[in-house]
């Protein structure tokens, strides 16, 4: 979700949408190409570096107060998660773990905390931004509604896939790997081999980044599409009005509660899909 720039009110529900899924840059020019490293998304890293670190301070305290005694709630809810990853990752990777399975914690509670994000009132932000005076004109709070975030977390996966194909197997084996797999090894087969393992890489990275993006960002615009429902109450007649009201409620409330699935489930699915992809980093065809 975004702020509302002090100086500027969207002239109707179009423009205030298109104006919550735009991003603070460091140049003011709004992002055009899909691929443009002058333009970096301030937002987007601001909130994903804090809840990073905002997630390593909660699990900090937490451990903190570890006692081999009766557990608290929070301690119980915690080790309950670590066990469900472990096991998750055991069943997956076959082979060292140390590294793999606080990887996955780490990356499921950091993709919770950026989703959750988005139960953030819409116009929070903007309140904010004139409240304390800071002259933001756009403010995107939800990390993993960014393209970019989503994108260079997969990137992050695919490096660990090479990392760990280049250590495990060597860069003979890997690259006998390439040209032989999944056709056999035979010279006429080392093309089209070559092909389909290079598509199959960009394809599982593509896939994971747009996944996660395309979600979150499809909860963020209904956010928005029902905090329309809620501003337009005062331009229609009394009846409509409280109709409109209502339903803001009600229909924010619901899509609020279902959220709750989602934020989860896409997070789990990112973390599943990380331990796969460097389950199979480890694995020869």
């Amino acid at each position: 979700m975004s702020t509302e720039a002090g100086h500027h009110v969207p002239a109707n529900s179009s423009e205030y949408i298109g104006h919550h899924l735009i991003n603070l840059t460091n140049s003011g020019e709004k992002q055009t190409k899909l691929v443009d490293f002058s333009v970096i998304n301030v937002d987007t890293v601001f909130f994903s570096v804090f809840l990073g670190l905002l997630g390593l301070f909660l699990l900090w305290l937490v451990a903190r107060k570890v006692t081999s005694g009766v557990p608290s709630r929070t301690q119980a809810a915690v080790e309950a998660l670590i066990e469900i990853v472990d096991d998750q990752a055991k069943a997956i990777v076959h082979g060292d773990r140390t590294f793999i399975a606080p990887l996955a914690l780490t990356v499921f509670f950091w993709v919770v905390l950026m989703n959750a994000m988005d139960w953030v009132p819409i116009d929070l932000a903007g309140w904010l931004n004139n409240m304390f005076g800071w002259h933001l004109s756009y403010t995107r709070v939800v990390a993993t509604a960014d393209i970019n975030a989503t994108m260079g977390m997969a990137l992050g996966v695919f490096l660990l896939m090479m990392y760990y194909s280049l250590k495990i197997k060597g860069l003979g084996g890997f690259a006998h790997e390439l040209i032989s797999a999944p056709f056999g090894n035979h010279w006429a087969l080392i093309v089209p081999n070559l092909f389909i393992n290079i598509v199959e890489y960009f394809s599982k990275t593509l896939s994971l980044g747009i996944r996660l993006f395309g979600n979150m960002f499809a909860g963020e615009l209904i956010f928005a599409l029902i905090a329309t429902m809620g501003a337009a109450w005062g331009t229609v007649s009394m009846g409509t009005g409280i109709g409109l009201a209502l339903g803001h409620l009600i229909a924010g409330s619901i899509w609020a509660i279902f959220h709750i699935l989602v934020v989860l489930l896409q997070a789990f699915i990112f973390m599943m899909l990380t331990l796969v992809y460097v389950g199979q980093a480890h694995e020869s065809h």
